[in-house]
């Protein structure tokens, strides 16, 4: 199972290289849209609407890395107290429950929205905007794909966790 759970890993971590690319070039297209804006007047609209498209890469497909790296925000305190072994039941619990339902739904309820906007070649309603918006909502249905993917990969971690098994990754003891 731990080479299982190392294949969902690299997976996921191909997610993050993309999902950090996406932000670095996000950050460069907002530097550039700041300077020549401020500095030499120049208003672009398809730079702006480059800036959204570049964050919904960043947030849709950073969903389902930062489930990998288990770094979403928790607010039960509770939850830290518990022993790795019910910690792993929550996970996997969560997966079954919450993560792959909604995952499911949404996923599923945006491939027409996507469809039709690939049909219809969707774009920028702004003159000067971008073409091609269709992509973009193409990438909600994909993003959620991707998170039931790495949800398959959480929730072996997480089993392999509750059976006594780590991988070499793993960052703390198995109680």
């Amino acid at each position: 199972m731990l080479k299982v759970e190392n294949f969902f890993n690299k997976f996921a971590d191909m997610l993050g290289v993309i999902t950090g690319t996406a932000m670095l070039l996000m950050i460069l297209n907002v530097f550039y849209d700041v300077i020549t804006r401020y500095a030499f007047r120049i208003n672009s609209i398809a730079m702006q609407e480059m800036e959204w498209h570049l964050f919904s890469v960043v947030i849709l497909l950073g969903v389902a890395y930062t489930l990998k790296e288990d770094g979403h925000v928790r607010v039960d305190i509770i939850y830290d107290k518990f022993s790795y072994r019910k910690k792993a039941i929550i996970n996997m619990v969560g997966v079954i429950i919450a993560i792959l339902p909604i995952s499911l739904l949404v996923g599923l309820s945006s491939i027409e929205n996507a469809t039709d906007a690939y049909l219809s070649m969707e774009q920028s309603g702004n003159p000067g905007g971008l073409p091609y918006r269709w992509i973009v909502k193409a990438l909600i249905p994909l993003s959620f794909l991707m998170l039931i993917i790495t949800s398959i990969g959480f929730f072996i971690k997480n089993l392999n966790i509750f059976n006594g098994l780590h991988g070499s990754d793993e960052k703390r003891p198995v109680l």
